[in-house]
């Protein structure tokens, strides 16, 4: 695959379509499952409470992965994403109700490199707050 985005065709402050990521404890359980992460903090909400959290949080590494689809999902191409770094900056929490939580994802073109790529700067929040700071990928472009 390739990137089917050109560089051409992308100017700084290109925003990228936003899209939004349900989850629930169901979708924790899943991903502790394929990760290895059995961190009592992702599924058990008495345990969560004692350690001075306000419910069960979803995983970072998950929160990071559902970001970095607003990216992929635009580009056309996971292979074209050569570096993305996030600082974890609240949990999303992830309350045990028939709607769980709602990771909000939007990004826009923030610099153009050489060697066609792009930086592009990410926003992620949950329950009105930024999830995610310093959330940034370079993606070379068409």
């Amino acid at each position: 695959m390739t990137a089917k985005i050109g560089y051409d065709e992308v100017e700084i402050g290109t925003e990228l379509p936003a899209r939004g990521f349900p989850l629930t404890r169901a979708t924790l359980v899943r991903y502790a499952g394929a990760s290895g992460d059995f961190n009592p903090i992702h599924w058990n909400e008495k345990f969560a409470k004692e350690v001075g959290l306000p419910d069960v949080i979803a995983h970072g590494m998950f929160t990071m992965a559902e970001a970095i689809q607003v990216v992929t999902d635009w580009v056309g191409d996971p292979a074209a994403v050569v570096e993305y770094g996030v600082r974890f900056t609240k949990p999303v929490v992830v309350p045990n109700d028939d709607q769980g939580a709602l990771i909000e994802v939007s990004a826009k073109v923030a610099a153009k490199l050489d060697d066609n790529k792009v930086r592009v700067d990410l926003t992620a929040m949950s329950a009105g707050q930024k999830v995610l700071g310093m959330s940034r990928a370079v993606v070379r472009l068409a």
